[in-house]
């Protein structure tokens, strides 16, 4: 028998990892999708204090990145142009 093991290696998720998806979580359960951009603000402000608090470890500069992504992420998806057809052109 071989002395290698088939074990996988387990990437545990980093402090930033775990605080995006709680707050991609958050976002989809609160309905801040649907929210007026001064409560999505006033949200943001309050998520943000909170994953600061919960997850210590991250510093000023990832909660930032933190809600840059999940304010991106509750942008209205912007519609491509339809192409404007040209009759009889060739």
């Amino acid at each position: 028998m071989s002395k290698h093991s088939n074990h996988r290696k387990v990437q545990v998720p980093t402090a930033f990892e775990l605080a995006r998806d709680e707050l991609f979580s958050h976002i989809l359960r609160c309905g801040v999708l649907e929210a007026a951009e001064e409560h999505r603000k006033d949200w943001f402000d309050d998520t943000m204090a909170y994953l600061g608090e919960r997850y210590e470890e991250l510093t000023p500069v990832q909660i930032q990145e933190l809600r840059t992504l999940g304010e991106r992420y509750c942008q209205p998806v912007v519609a491509r142009p339809e192409p404007v057809e040209t009759a009889g052109v060739a």
